[in-house]
């Protein structure tokens, strides 16, 4: 036998271990050549300009924390086979050989992950592109390409970076002596001690980082960003390192508790397999909550962005037609003539432009009256009825913009105007979105609107359509035919708007984002997954001599499963407890920031997120428990 053939042999023997190693590496290079294959489409770069330049910077993301991930992977699998290297030191294998035998089982794993990546990649390259057609909604198919750039691009990186990690892995055996390499993880482990101040400490950082996150409020939010992710940070570190260990301590002081069936067993071991594994759950704390906080803002951003959109659109057409406009009945005609297809109603409000004397010096003059029963069609055929009003004789409300998004004003609440010499009397103010003119305007009773004399004429027409996103493509059409641009709708004497193709154009957009966050996303939450199987593994073989130990008097198979079952909960779940409440906190905040409920795709996230670890750890702790019994 070789001894490459020994180094491929030794992969084999221990694929337990490598196996998460491997699948993990695996993963990370299929994401990587999933967003290759979409940078470098012919189709998917016209669809947005930045959609490119944004997927080649995920990339890169991808790329770094893959670096970083490998390299602290292979650190744990070095140092759960420290046994297995002394031994091999022991009959004869010099430091030298040593070292070249793993840097080949680390060139052989890479090797056969990039391979493995890119091969999964071509093989279901259609299946996502299929799914970016759904996410970014487009209007037309990504056909099916040869991705040789994305190839060669992925196969050179991830070569490179499996070589580079493999020196590095190299450079960590040097130090190591053979006494150690025969002791490993048995060496004995000194008790571990916490303090009291830094737990205290701990505690207080995370309180006032919570407390500072949720008390701003607008600008003050990005503001506070950054000094409060620092605070959090090191409370978070501290939280493990020192409070857990410091609250277990307290918690063997109660002797009620700790004598208490197995909590004897559980408490002795569970202070060491804090402290071992603080470093390890901090960082799945801190990664997990950047998977969580990213991709919750990107869905509750566009969830707020479409909301808001349709919020305060009311009807499915917009168009807005200035006095000078020869036009208006030829696009009136036309618009029908696109939503004959499709069952809508529609409604107009003509808007005289006279001109108002200033009564106030806090007043401006207003230029635009509407008759109260053109508005109060106008509000029934939006669904707003509560806007509806009631003006007698010379009445009349003064009726200004507002949004879901825009902020109160002070305006007057009552004023005598005149108009044509006659008198009005402002009797109240009144916000709406009606009226998609953005001006202010003023609602006067049906006889006083025709015995006014107008100097200027502007009207406004809504078509209301059930299956509003149905028309988005009818609504892309009649800019093109209506000959104005397709980013504002405007000509020279009118404005159409058409609610379906800008909630279909916004989604676009903001689907490409999503689409880029979710995978990075997606990464950050296996590598937090794959460190937890990684340190559990990692001591296996102590964990299996102890529970034989303590079989031979007297632990039964439902007390053991009852102790595993509880440590694994607290190793798994309490890092991901700390990032779920960590990416509460940090999307609240934004939520203060846009004055915007996002409640909902925030629970989503969340939510969706601990499922998929309570899916995990099932899986887990029954592959766990199988082990632990099938050696005793």
């Amino acid at each position: 036998m070789t001894f490459r053939q020994f180094a491929f042999n030794n992969v084999l023997r221990n694929k337990r271990i490598y196996a998460a190693y491997f699948l993990s590496s695996l993963f990370s290079v299929l994401v990587f050549f999933v967003y290759a294959i979409f940078a470098f489409h012919p189709g998917l770069s016209a669809v947005h300009p930045a959609v490119s330049k944004g997927l080649h910077f995920a990339e890169g993301i991808i790329y770094v924390f893959s670096f970083i991930f490998v390299l602290v992977s292979m650190s744990a699998f070095l140092h759960s086979r420290k046994k297995e290297f002394g031994l091999m030191v022991m009959l004869g294998m010099t430091n030298q050989q040593l070292r070249r035998m793993v840097f080949l089982e680390n060139i052989l794993i890479g090797f056969l992950a990039t391979a493995s990546g890119v091969g999964l990649g071509l093989v279901f390259a259609k299946l996502f592109l299929m799914t970016a057609e759904t996410v970014l909604d487009l209007k037309e198919m990504l056909d099916f390409y040869i991705p040789w750039q994305a190839v060669v691009l992925t196969c050179v990186a991830f070569l490179f970076l499996f070589i580079v990690i493999s020196f590095f892995t190299v450079m960590i055996l040097k130090g190591n002596k053979l006494i150690d390499l025969i002791k490993g993880s048995s060496t004995p482990k000194k008790e571990p001690k916490a303090s009291a101040v830094l737990s205290i400490l701990s505690f207080l950082l995370l309180a006032a980082g919570y407390a500072i996150a949720l008390a701003v409020s607008g600008a003050m939010v990005v503001a506070a960003m950054i000094p409060v992710t620092i605070i959090v940070i090191i409370g978070t570190y501290f939280l493990f390192t020192q409070l857990s260990v410091f609250m277990i301590h307290q918690l063997k002081k109660r002797k009620l508790l700790f004598w208490k069936k197995t909590n004897l067993v559980l408490f002795s071991d569970l202070a060491y397999r804090m402290k071992d594994n603080a470093r390890a759950f901090f960082f799945v704390a801190i990664v997990s909550t950047v998977a969580f906080t990213a991709i919750g803002s990107l869905v509750g951003f566009r969830y707020m962005s479409t909301t808001s959109m349709v919020e305060n659109t009311p009807f499915a057409m917009d168009y807005i037609s200035k006095y000078d406009n020869d036009d208006e009945e030829e696009h009136i005609k036309l618009i029908e003539s696109n939503l004959a297809d499709f069952p809508y109603t529609k409604v107009a409000v003509h808007i005289k432009k006279v001109s108002i004397p200033s009564l106030a010096s806090e007043y401006v003059p207003l230029t635009g009256i509407i008759s109260e029963s053109e508005y109060n069609e106008l509000a029934k055929e939006a669904g707003q009825q509560d806007q509806q009003l009631e003006l007698t004789d010379n009445q009349t409300i003064f009726l200004y913009y507002q949004n879901s998004t825009s902020e109160a004003t002070e305006h007057v609440e009552s004023m005598d105007l005149e108009v044509d010499g006659k008198e009005l009397n402002q009797i109240s103010n009144q916000g709406s979105n009606l009226i998609r003119t953005y001006d202010d305007y003023l609602v006067v009773d049906d006889q006083f609107y025709n015995d006014i004399e107008a100097t200027e004429l502007e009207s406004y027409y809504g078509f209301q359509v059930k299956d509003w996103k149905a028309t988005g493509e009818v609504g892309e059409q009649l800019l093109q035919e209506m000959d104005v641009a397709e980013t504002s709708g405007y000509g020279e004497d009118f404005r159409y708007a058409s609610l379906g193709y800008d909630w279909m154009e916004l989604n676009q957009a903001l689907g490409a984002t999503l689409f880029i966050g979710l995978f990075i996303g997606a990464v950050f939450f296996v590598a937090a997954g794959s460190f937890l199987y990684f340190r559990l593994y990692a001591d296996l073989e102590n964990e299996k001599q102890k529970f034989a130990a303590i079989s031979k008097i007297g632990l039964t198979d439902k007390e053991l499963s009852k102790i595993l079952t509880t440590q694994l909960a607290l190793l798994f779940f309490v890092p991901i407890a700390v990032a779920v409440i960590h990416g509460a906190v940090a999307l609240t905040a934004l939520q203060n920031m846009f004055d915007f409920s996002l409640f909902k795709s925030s629970a989503l996230v969340l939510g969706s997120f601990s499922l998929i670890q309570i899916v995990y750890f099932i899986v887990i702790r029954h592959n766990y428990i199988r082990k632990i019994k099938s050696y005793l």
